[in-house]
C-alpha cells in the first residue's frame, strides 16, 4: 500500500537525493530562478520554503540550522540578508513553478521554479518591459479621417473654381 508515503525518490539513494535538493536550493537562492524537471521542482518547493521560513526568524540558532542544511556561507548570508526579508509579511507560498515544454534530449517535462517576486532581467541588466497592448484601430476612427480628407479636397476644388471665375 502507498499510504503515508511523502516524497518522490527521483531514482536516487537518500543521500544523493538530499545532496541534489541542497544543491538545487542553493542555486535557487543564488540565482532566484532554476530550470529543472517538474518532479524535481515539486520536491524542491517545500524544501526551499522551509529554508525561507527559517530565514525569517533571523537568529543565530536559525542561521546555524540553515548552515547545517546548506553548507555554503554565501548562500545562507543571501538567504538571511536578501531573500527572507522580502517575504517578511508573506505567510507562505514563496515560490512558483512555471511549466515549460519537454526537454529535447529525453522528453522529460521541464519547469522553472522561481521566487514569486522574481523580475526577469534582460541581457543589458534592465528589467524587461511589459508587453504593450496592441491597440486595434476601429473603422469608425479611420472613416472620419477619410471624410475630412475628402472635404478638404472639395474645398480646394471650390476655391479653384472661384479663382477661375474671378480671373475671367
Amino acid at each position: 500500500m502507498r499510504q503515508r508515503v511523502a516524497h518522490r525518490k527521483l531514482g536516487r539513494t537518500s543521500e544523493h537525493r538530499l545532496s541534489l535538493l541542497r544543491n538545487l536550493a542553493a542555486s535557487l537562492i543564488k540565482h532566484e530562478r532554476v530550470r529543472t524537471t517538474i518532479a524535481k521542482a515539486k520536491e524542491l518547493r517545500p524544501f526551499v520554503e522551509k529554508l525561507v521560513t527559517l530565514g525569517k526568524r533571523d537568529s543565530l540558532h536559525a542561521r546555524r540550522q540553515a548552515l547545517s542544511i546548506l553548507p555554503q556561507k554565501d548562500v545562507v548570508r543571501r538567504l538571511f540578508g536578501e531573500i527572507s526579508p522580502r517575504f517578511s509579511e508573506r505567510p507562505g507560498g514563496y515560490t512558483r513553478i512555471l511549466k515549460l515544454g519537454p526537454r529535447s534530449g529525453d522528453g522529460a517535462p521541464m519547469a522553472f521554479i522561481e521566487f514569486v517576486d522574481f523580475v526577469f532581467k534582460g541581457a543589458d541588466g534592465a528589467p524587461a518591459a511589459p508587453p504593450e497592448a496592441k491597440k486595434k484601430k476601429s473603422k469608425a476612427k479611420d472613416e472620419p479621417e477619410e471624410v475630412e480628407a475628402s472635404t478638404e479636397s472639395e474645398e480646394d476644388t471650390e476655391e479653384e473654381k472661384d479663382d477661375e471665375k474671378d480671373s475671367k
